[in-house]
């Protein structure tokens, strides 16, 4: 139930916010033209929430520390994952959100990044395969 009603209350958060409307996040990406900041405060919300969670999520359910690794995967899957946000206006959450409404932007993003899931899930890791997984 805490899924379900977590995945409802972004919904209802991108969707009343704008984040579903790529303009809206284009615009927010626009500092040398017309910039609309109130993307600003979704993001700062957001935070906000995910800060109070990991304080009241007991420890046990983190089974160790979060990787400090800044290797040339993570650098390029945020350059990739940037240069798509600002070329599509949509980012994945918010993408999946709006199919509902048919739009063939936010159809064509959404297979466009469950292809790159699955070429990321087989591409090489650079790690010594131990025959796991």
């Amino acid at each position: 139930m805490i899924p379900l009603a977590s995945g409802a209350l972004f919904g209802a958060g991108a969707c009343l916010s704008g984040m579903v409307r790529p303009s809206k996040v284009l615009g927010f990406l626009d500092f040398g033209g017309a910039w609309d900041a109130s993307l600003l405060v979704v993001m700062a919300c957001a935070l906000a929430i995910h800060v109070l969670a990991w304080r009241l999520v007991p420890a046990q359910r983190h089974p160790g520390p979060p990787s400090t690794v800044v290797d040339a995967r993570l650098l390029g899957g945020a350059a990739l994952f940037g240069i798509g946000w600002g070329l599509a206006g949509y980012c994945p959450g918010p993408a999946l959100v709006s199919i509902v409404s048919g739009a063939r932007g936010s159809l064509v993003f959404v297979a466009a990044m469950i292809a790159g899931m699955w070429l990321a899930g087989h591409a090489p890791s650079g790690k010594p395969d131990t025959g796991e997984g």
